[in-house]
C-alpha cells in the first residue's frame, strides 16, 4: 500500500458488524511513504514488516507474498485470504461476504488465457527468460485482487519454481505487469481445479487512464451505483469449460468488493452504508 486508507470509516462499520474472532487484518504499508493519519480502530497495529513496492516491478508480488506469509504464521485458523487495495469498498455486509466465502471452499482468482499482447508480456524480462519453467502456453493473466484458500496461500509462499522467473527486472515498463500474471499462472499450473476462475472485486476497465481502471467520482456515488455493481455478472475464465467447475456458464457469483473509488466519496458512501451497502 502506497496511500492512506481513505475508506477506513466505511471498513470500520463493516468489520464492527461481526465478532473479532472471525477476521484478521494485515496491512503492507510502503515505509518510504509518509502517512498523514495513523492507522486506528480495527486497523491499529495491523501493519506488518513492509518494504517499498512499485508498479511495473516484482516488488508488488513480494509485498503480497509477505502479507500471505505473515497471515499464515500469525494465525493458523486463517483459511481465507482476500487481497484488497485502499481504493476498494465492500458491496455487501461482512456476514454476507463471510457466508459466501466459507461455503465455497475454493479460491476466486481470475485466470485468463490472453491473446493480444500476451507474447510481449511473456518476454518482458527477455527472450525465453521464462523458460523452461513457464512456457508461453502456461502464461496467464488476471485481476490482481483475488481470494485464496489456505492451500493456495501456502502454495504461493512456498513457490520457488516460477517465482524466480517473475522476480526479474523488466526491459520495458509498458509490458510489465507481474502482479497480474504471477498468481494466475501459478494457480493455473498447479491447481486449477481448486479455483473458480473469476475475481469478486468489480473493476471497470472500459475507461483506462494511465494504466488504471475507471475511478468512481463522488458525484456518481449513490444507491443506484452500488446496486448496479452488485448486479453485474463476473467474467469467468475458460467460460463454459473451466476445469474448476462442471459448468461455469451456470455460475453467477456476487461481487463482494469494488474499486476504484475517489477518496472524496467517503461521506456519500457513509451516508448510504446502513441502508444500502450493509443491507443485504
Amino acid at each position: 500500500m502506497t496511500a492512506p486508507l481513505p475508506f477506513a470509516p466505511l471498513w470500520e462499520l463493516y468489520f464492527n458488524q461481526s465478532r473479532t474472532t472471525l477476521f484478521n487484518i494485515y496491512i503492507h504499508a510502503d515505509p518510504t511513504y509518509k502517512y498523514d493519519l495513523p492507522f486506528t480502530g480495527v486497523f491499529t497495529n495491523k501493519v506488518i514488516h513492509s518494504k517499498p513496492a512499485k508498479r511495473s516491478t516484482p516488488t508488488l508480488i513480494s509485498a503480497t507474498r509477505r502479507l500471505l506469509s505473515h497471515a499464515l504464521l500469525h494465525d493458523p485458523s486463517n483459511f481465507i485470504f482476500a487481497l484488497l487495495s485502499p481504493s476498494c469498498i465492500p458491496l455487501h455486509s461482512f456476514n454476507f461476504t463471510y457466508k459466501i466465502l466459507t461455503n465455497s471452499g475454493k479460491s476466486f482468482i481470475e485466470i485468463l488465457d490472453i491473446k493480444g499482447g500476451a507474447y510481449d508480456r511473456w518476454v518482458a524480462r527477455g527472450e525465453e527468460l521464462m523458460l523452461p519453467e513457464v512456457g508461453f502456453k502456461d502464461f496467464r493473466i488476471g485481476s490482481q485482487f483475488w481470494i485464496l484458500t489456505r492451500k493456495h496461500a501456502r502454495m504461493v509462499v512456498r513457490d520457488m519454481r516460477i517465482w524466480p522467473k517473475f522476480n526479474q527486472t523488466c526491459l520495458r515498463e509498458d509490458t510489465c505487469y507481474p502482479e497480474e500474471h504471477y498468481f494466475p499462472t501459478l494457480i493455473h499450473m498447479q491447481d486449477l481445479h481448486g479455483s473458480v476462475s473469476t475475481t469478486l472485486t468489480s473493476i471497470d476497465w472500459s475507461v483506462r487512464v494511465g494504466g488504471h481502471p475507471r475511478e468512481y467520482k463522488a458525484y456518481e456515488v449513490g444507491p443506484d451505483l452500488i446496486m448496479s455493481l452488485r448486479n453485474k455478472r463476473p467474467r469467468y475464465g475458460y467460460e463454459g469449460i473451466n476445469g474448476s467447475d462442471l459448468s461455469v456458464m451456470k455460475r453467477n457469483d456476487p461481487f463482494l468488493f469494488a474499486r476504484k473509488f475517489s477518496p472524496d466519496s467517503i461521506q456519500l458512501l457513509i451516508s448510504i452504508e446502513k441502508d444500502i451497502i450493509l443491507n443485504d
